[in-house]
C-alpha cells in the first residue's frame, strides 16, 4: 500500500474514501489547468460550513468620540468667552487698555489655532520618545518657573508674577509644569517600579521634586497650580502601585502643608472665611465679592437660563467672568441645564481618558498608561475645583475651566495633553491589531 493511501489507526473506511476522492479531484483540476476551488466545505458535527471571505472592518486610528467632545467644549468655550468679555471694553477699570468688543475673542481664536498646531505636532511624537525626554521636559519647566520670577522678565498682574511676555501673547510656565509633571511622574514610576514599596527610595525623591515646584509656584504666587500639580503627582504615585500606607502618609503630609500655608497667610485666611459666609456685609464687598456675584449669576439662570448674551452679571459686576468664573456666565445664560451638560461632558471625558490609560497598562505599556491617567487626574481635578468655586462649594481659587476659559497657555497645554492621550489610544489600537509602535 502506498504512503498516500496508508490508513492511520482508528481511521474509518468512509474517511479514507472521502480523502482519496478530494485528492483525485484536486489532481484532476491541476492536470487540466483549472484553479483550485476557493470555498471548501468543512463538516462540523454534521453541519456543513463553508469558508467565506472576511468582511473588511474599518478601524479608526484614535478615539473619535473623545476628539469630538473636545471640539464641542472648545467651540462652546469660544462662544462663551466672547459673550463674557464683550462688555469689558466699557468697564471704567480698563479704560486705559482700549479693549474693543472682539479683543478677547480674537486672541482666543489665535490661541486655539496655535493649540491645534501644537496638538498635531504632539500627536506625531511616539510615546517612547516622550518617555525619553520626560526628565528634560521637567527640567525645562523648572528653569522657566525660575525665569518668570526674574524682574523685568516675568510680567506682574494684580500682584502675581506668572507670565513671560512673548510679544503677541504671554506664556504661563505653570501650565507647562502640569504637562511636565505628568510626564516626569509617569517616567519616574516606571524607573522605580521594582522598589515602589520602599518609601525613602521610591517616594521621597518624587516628594522633593514636588516641593521644589511648589516653592517656585508659591513665590509667584500660584497656589491653585501647585494644588493641581501636587494632586497629579499623588495620583500617578497611587495609580503606579505605591503602597497604600505610604500613599496615606503622603496625603496627610500634603493636607498639613496646605493647612499651614493657609494659616500663615492672612489673605488666604480671609478667603476661607469669605467662603464660609459670602453674604455678610464685610465679605460681600471684600474677599467674597466674586463668589457672591457668581452665585447671583447662577441663581438668575434658574432652569433654562436667560438666553445666550443675556447675562447681567458679566456687565462689570462679576470679575474675571471670561476666565475663572466662566461657568457662572454659563449658568446665567443656559441655566441649570447648561451647567449639567458641562458637568456631564467633563465627567465623560475624564472617564474616557482613564479608560485609555487602563487599556495601555493592560497592554504592558505602563508609561503610556500612567501618562493618560495623569492627564485624566489633571483635567478632572481642575474641572472639579473650578466648578466647585463657581458653585460656592469650595473657597475661591484662581483656576480656569479646562478647554473653555480664556487663556492661551492653558488652552495650548490642554490640547497638547489631550493629543498625547489620543496618541496613547492610537498606539493601543495598533498593538491590538498586531502592529508595532
Amino acid at each position: 500500500m502506498s504512503s498516500a493511501s496508508a490508513a492511520t489507526p482508528g481511521e474509518s473506511t468512509e474517511s479514507r474514501e472521502a480523502v482519496s476522492g478530494w485528492r483525485r479531484l484536486f489532481a484532476g483540476r491541476r492536470g487540466s489547468g483549472d484553479a483550485l476551488p476557493m470555498h471548501l466545505p468543512v463538516h462540523l458535527g454534521g453541519a456543513g460550513v463553508t469558508q467565506t471571505r472576511a468582511a473588511p472592518v474599518r478601524v479608526l486610528g484614535f478615539d473619535q468620540a473623545l476628539l469630538w467632545v473636545t471640539v464641542a467644549l472648545l467651540a462652546w468655550g469660544l462662544v462663551m468667552v466672547y459673550s463674557a468679555s464683550i462688555a469689558i471694553g466699557d468697564n471704567p477699570r480698563f479704560s486705559r487698555a482700549n479693549y474693543d468688543e472682539t479683543y478677547f475673542l480674537l486672541r482666543h481664536v489665535f490661541a486655539l489655532v496655535a493649540a491645534f498646531v501644537a496638538a498635531l505636532l504632539a500627536f506625531q511624537v511616539p510615546m517612547r520618545t516622550w518617555e525619553r525626554v520626560a526628565p528634560w521636559l521637567f527640567v525645562a519647566s523648572l528653569i522657566l518657573l525660575v525665569v518668570v520670577l526674574i524682574p523685568h522678565i516675568g510680567r506682574s498682574v494684580n500682584g502675581a508674577r506668572r507670565w513671560i511676555p512673548l510679544g503677541v501673547t504671554n506664556f504661563q510656565p505653570s501650565e507647562l509644569a502640569k504637562v511636565a509633571m505628568v510626564m516626569y511622574a509617569a517616567s519616574y514610576m516606571v524607573r522605580k517600579m521594582e522598589i515602589k514599596e520602599r518609601f525613602f527610595r521610591a517616594v521621597l525623591p518624587m516628594g522633593v521634586a514636588v516641593v521644589v515646584v511648589g516653592m517656585l509656584l508659591l513665590a509667584e504666587p500660584d497656589m491653585g497650580a501647585f494644588m493641581v500639580i501636587a494632586v497629579i503627582a499623588m495620583g500617578i504615585l497611587f495609580l503606579g502601585g505605591v503602597n497604600a500606607r505610604m500613599f496615606f502618609v503622603i496625603a496627610v503630609l500634603v493636607v498639613v502643608a496646605f493647612s499651614m500655608m493657609v494659616a500663615s497667610s492672612p489673605w488666604r485666611r480671609e478667603r476661607i472665611f469669605a467662603y464660609l459666609d459670602p453674604w455678610s456685609e464685610t465679605n460681600a464687598l471684600g474677599k467674597g465679592y466674586q463668589l457672591s456675584h457668581s452665585l447671583i449669576a447662577i441663581g438668575r439662570g434658574e432652569i433654562f437660563g436667560v438666553g445666550l448674551g443675556g447675562s447681567v452679571e458679566k456687565l462689570h459686576w462679576l470679575p474675571e467672568a471670561h476666565t475663572d468664573f466662566l461657568l457662572a456666565v454659563i449658568g446665567e445664560e443656559f441655566g441649570l441645564v447648561g451647567v449639567l451638560v458641562a458637568i456631564v461632558l467633563f465627567l465623560w471625558m475624564t472617564r474616557r481618558i482613564m479608560h485609555i490609560g487602563r487599556q495601555a497598562i493592560a497592554l504592558d505599556r505602563v508609561f503610556s498608561g500612567l501618562v493618560a491617567q495623569g492627564v485624566g487626574v489633571w483635567v478632572g481635578f481642575q474641572t472639579f475645583i473650578n466648578m466647585g468655586v463657581n458653585l460656592g462649594a469650595l473657597p475661591t481659587k484662581g483656576l480656569t475651566l479646562p478647554l473653555m476659559s480664556y487663556g492661551g497657555s492653558a488652552i495650548i497645554m490642554n490640547l497638547v495633553a489631550l493629543a498625547i492621550v489620543l496618541r496613547v489610544d492610537y498606539e493601543n489600537r495598533v498593538l491590538m491589531r498586531g502592529g508595532r509602535v
